[in-house]
């Protein structure tokens, strides 16, 4: 599998290129967003590790370019763990995002759990629930669960980020994007409450103050 690593500082560069080849991966390297946009024109990707900050540009720019053309999953780095940063990159449709300094076996897991998702027909399972992003449905016991369009989308933010807590801010900005309608803090509660019931299952979390969290 091919990886394009995007990212002008040389000591990551060096780092990650070595452990993401100890790993066998095939990795192509880009230090600018021009030279980024020529590498996809002449390569196959099947993912994207990108810096949001770049000499030439900004990385959220340019993700909004690639997305124009390639389907293509995406890991920003960033430097700030700011959650307008991170409520951004979800936003634009990144898969994940990681903020530096970062250890790399947390970076491989990420890489080697986007690449499994895959690998089984975009099938995401925990416990008894079960999700086919292809088909946009969800399963209980192999038994469908009949959700709204924007229910699944709440319910799949979630799945694809498993372990780890999606905050409301981040979930509203979810909803806004789907309908572009004012959404309210309570507005995330009732969805929730919903999915829950729908599901008839505990496996969402509340993280009280924060967010919610899908454990694998």
């Amino acid at each position: 599998m091919k990886i394009l690593l995007i990212e002008d500082n040389l000591s990551i560069q060096k780092g990650l290129l070595y452990s993401l080849k100890q790993n066998q991966y095939e990795v192509l390297i880009s230090s600018s967003c021009k030279e980024a946009l020529n590498l996809l024109k002449e390569n196959e990707f099947s993912l994207i590790i990108l810096d949001v900050s770049l000499p030439d540009g900004n990385g959220f720019d340019l993700y909004k370019l690639i997305k124009e053309e390639y389907e293509i999953p995406t890991i920003f780095l960033t430097a700030r763990d700011l959650e307008e940063d991170i409520v951004k990159g979800f936003s634009l449709g990144a898969e994940d995002y990681i903020t530096k300094p970062f250890l790399m076996g947390e970076l491989l897991a990420r890489i080697k759990r986007i690449f499994n998702r895959s690998i089984k027909n975009n099938i995401i399972e925990v416990r008894d629930i079960k999700i086919d992003t292809d088909k946009m449905t969800v399963y209980k016991n192999n038994k469908e669960v009949i959700l709204t369009t924007l229910e699944y989308n709440i319910l799949l933010l979630l799945f694809t980020n498993l372990n780890r807590v999606i905050t409301r801010d981040i979930i509203i900005d979810k909803i806004f994007l789907l309908t572009g309608n004012d959404v309210y803090d309570n507005t995330v509660t009732v969805y929730i409450k919903r999915i829950r019931e729908k599901l008839n299952t505990d496996i969402i979390k509340t993280i009280k103050g924060v967010g919610y969290r899908v454990d694998k």
